[in-house]
């Protein structure tokens, strides 16, 4: 199967869309090597930094997809991931703690200006200052908002959801090793998946399979969406590979490994091996797998299939 549809790439093939570095033929050329792998359309993802930083890579995303009719194609608009999440250790996950914000329409309409109209889907905390306030300014534009890094508690979920919040990014991840065994993040977001759409991430690593089984008891089939969230490293086999500043260790079942082997330094495998995996782990029926990787994530972001 082919035509998946990725609402969350930070890089892929050695290529980091979040480096100052990165050039406009960089960006279109993994646009052109993720379709010839089966990912005809994505979403590159921009993460938490500085707002001016963020601002400058945004406006090179945008730069890349204006490149061309093709690149347009392929990358249909930008996922801004931040800044306005949650800055509690764990929740913050891989994210600057120093460049978390509360969330202001003023800053909000700079990363939009950046986007030049290209921003389709920001990820934020509901229980940021704010959030609310920028969920509905966002939805009256038809963007589509996402809670994410977030200790949202259920009323504050509720609230953003009435201010127009349609997804929840990566369920399962961005939230500390250690929680409340039962009134957590997890489980108040699976108490709301019959409002929300809910992205996974279907590496085996993010989540295990038998977890991963247990949320789609709870998530209605029709929200459902499946993202890589790969980064640079993806697409380059096991192996050290640099990572910004760091060295990131892939190992043979692709899990990316920080420094010590202590924790994930996001995801190395690709829409492909995740779709072998859920077919493998979970039993997914290719009609199912589509509902997943392109129906869902198409009407979620308002493209057609």
């Amino acid at each position: 199967m082919s035509g998946y549809i990725d609402l969350q790439v930070n890089g892929y093939g050695g290529v980091d869309f979040n480096s100052d570095d990165v050039s406009v033929e960089q960006i279109t050329g993994i646009a052109e090597r993720l379709c010839q792998e089966g990912t005809s359309k994505f979403l590159p993802t921009i993460i938490t930094a500085d707002l001016d930083v963020m601002i400058r890579r945004i406006g090179k995303v945008a730069e890349a997809i204006e490149s061309s009719t093709n690149a347009a194609n392929r990358m249909p608009g930008i996922h801004v991931e931040g800044p306005f999440i949650s800055s509690e250790p764990g929740y913050v996950g891989a994210h600057p703690i120093s460049a978390t914000r509360p969330a202001t329409i003023d800053a909000m309409d700079r990363l939009l200006a950046a986007g030049r109209g290209l921003v389709r889907l920001v990820t934020l905390a509901p229980e940021v200052d704010g959030a609310a306030e920028v969920t509905r300014h966002l939805a009256n534009q038809n963007i589509t908002v996402a809670g994410g890094h977030s200790n949202a508690s259920l009323d504050e979920l509720k609230a953003t959801i009435d201010a127009g919040m349609a997804l929840f990014t990566h369920l399962g991840n961005g939230c500390p090793v250690t929680m409340h065994r039962h009134d957590n993040v997890i489980n108040r977001v699976l108490s709301l998946a019959e409002y929300l759409h809910i992205s996974l991430i279907a590496d085996g690593h993010h989540v295990p399979w038998f977890a991963m089984q247990n949320y789609l008891q709870v998530i209605p089939d029709r929200h459902v969406v499946i993202v890589t969230d790969a980064i640079s490293a993806a697409g380059l086999g096991p192996g050290k590979h640099r990572l910004a500043d760091q060295w990131v260790e892939v190992d043979e079942s692709l899990a990316a490994w920080g420094q010590g082997r202590k924790q994930f330094a996001g995801c190395a495998t690709d829409m492909n091996q995740m779709m072998r995996l859920m077919q493998q782990h979970l039993g997914a029926e290719q009609s199912t797998l589509r509902r997943w990787t392109i129906e869902n994530p198409a009407r979620l972001i308002g493209l057609s299939v």
